[in-house]
């Protein structure tokens, strides 16, 4: 059997392992060895693992992750989700819809510290939910808000799906940072206006909050300063050439944390759990990356990517042909797997055929645009029926929604990000304008 054949092969019986649900982790190391073997040697592949792990370990990027992770960590235990909650309904509550728009404003400055989508959902979903049911919202529209706010938290800086995407491409974290700060504006914008939208066609689904006087407002922005203030050091150190993602990363994971230890959050026992908390997501994440990197040289020795990448290249296809098929694919694949996965299994086969297309941008432009789009789409695929797993976290707490009502009320935020997207696709200098701004 030819290489190319078994490559094939591999990489559908990783598709019937994930299909499963074998863990993904799990599956892309028994298939990257399993099919490395089989191709190379048993030989060659020990020699790989030897010293794969290691150098791919070494590799000085990585080291952002745990530190993002850590910083959601602290940002939790210092209740700035409350507060970001608090603050976002103290200005804007009392409009009708209000308080599902304090939702997504919340969500947004809380996916800015914690940098993760499903803990995004799972937070704000706490601190949100009670309060919208207090205010009698539709079932759907309170469910469906928190579920699409949740996905902020994947293209807003930071995030860690951003960094391994970059990490991937070969693409400059703080450049990636950068592009993303529009296309996550643009995604807040689109969701507070199909909840405009939504309350306008159906009044009594998102009732007027209570006001709030000039004294409570007042109060209330002064208690997400800290949020402000690590946010614009962190970020804005990142954006401004001040510090590495790494550096402005151990920079926010010390301030939410002494942040959490002010606002009494966190004690002994609160540093341990937010400590060992980051480090089994970054265990996670890393124990993937292995297992991408395994599947990576197992389908590189086959040539099935190369052949993929030439065979559409020669196609005659025009390129946007080319791209919309991928955005198509990475939305049907979101109906069944999480956003890691496609980013890990999809993005090492996508971009080669990427750089062989001609879009009238240079390589480094390419690698920003292309990433931006694959964020948005495969966050859209975190509420997109039939498993969105930000639905299905919010479903469950919510506890006597049916699941149903809940897809029902995030088509809305559906149709905002088809959209986007297709805005962000036609005008790519939406992406690149920050990026080439800070660049001078």
């Amino acid at each position: 059997m030819s290489p190319l054949a078994m490559g094939g092969i591999g990489f559908a019986v990783l598709m019937a392992m994930l299909a499963i649900r074998i863990p993904i982790g799990v599956a892309m190391i028994a298939v990257g060895m399993g099919g490395f073997a089989l191709v190379v040697g048993v030989t060659p592949l020990m020699n790989v693992l030897k010293t794969q792990m290691f150098y791919q370990y070494l590799n000085y990027d990585l080291s952002v992750i745990p530190l993002f992770l850590l910083m959601g960590q602290f940002a939790a235990k210092a209740g700035l989700s409350q507060a970001l909650f608090r603050a976002t309904n103290t200005w804007i509550g009392h409009y009708r819809g209000g308080i599902a728009m304090a939702a997504i404003g919340g969500c947004a400055g809380f996916g800015a510290i914690a940098g993760s989508s499903l803990a995004t959902a799972a937070t704000m979903g706490q601190v949100a939910l009670p309060e919208l049911r207090r205010h009698n919202y539709s079932p759907a529209l309170a469910t469906g808000t928190l579920a699409a706010g949740g996905t902020l938290g994947i293209l807003i800086p930071p995030s860690v799906v951003l960094i391994i995407a970059a990490i991937l491409i070969e693409a400059n974290i703080e450049v990636m940072f950068q592009a993303a700060f529009l296309p996550g504006l643009l995604a807040v914008a689109g969701y507070m206006a199909a909840i405009a939208v939504v309350v306008r066609l159906d009044p009594e689904s998102g009732p007027a909050g209570d006001p709030a006087s000039g004294r409570e407002k007042w109060l209330a922005f002064l208690d997400i300063w800290p949020v402000i203030a690590i946010f614009l050091l962190v970020i804005g150190g990142i954006y401004f050439g001040f510090f590495t993602p790494t550096q402005g990363a151990s920079v926010g994971a010390v301030g939410t944390g002494l942040v959490a230890l002010t606002k009494g959050g966190m004690r002994t026992d609160g540093f341990v759990d937010s400590v060992l908390g980051a480090a089994r997501s970054s265990a996670l994440i890393f124990l993937i990356l292995f297992g991408a990197s395994m599947l990576n040289s197992f389908l590189g020795f086959t040539r099935l990517p190369m052949v993929i990448a030439a065979a559409i290249s020669d196609s005659g296809f025009p390129p946007m042909v080319v791209l919309l098929a991928m955005v198509l694919i990475f939305l049907v694949l979101g109906m069944f797997m999480d956003s890691l996965s496609m980013i890990l299994l999809f993005l090492p086969i996508f971009w080669p055929i990427m750089i062989e297309l001609d879009f009238g941008l240079d390589i480094d432009d390419l690698r920003i645009w292309f990433g931006i789009i694959t964020l948005m789409v495969v966050e859209i695929g975190l509420i997109t029926p039939p498993i969105g797993l930000n639905v299905f976290v919010i479903n469950s707490m919510a506890g006597d929604v049916p699941m149903k009502e809940t897809f029902r009320g995030v088509m809305p935020f559906l149709m905002t990000d088809g959209v986007r997207v297709i805005i962000l696709i036609a005008f790519p200098s939406i992406t690149l304008v920050l990026p080439a701004l800070l660049r001078g």
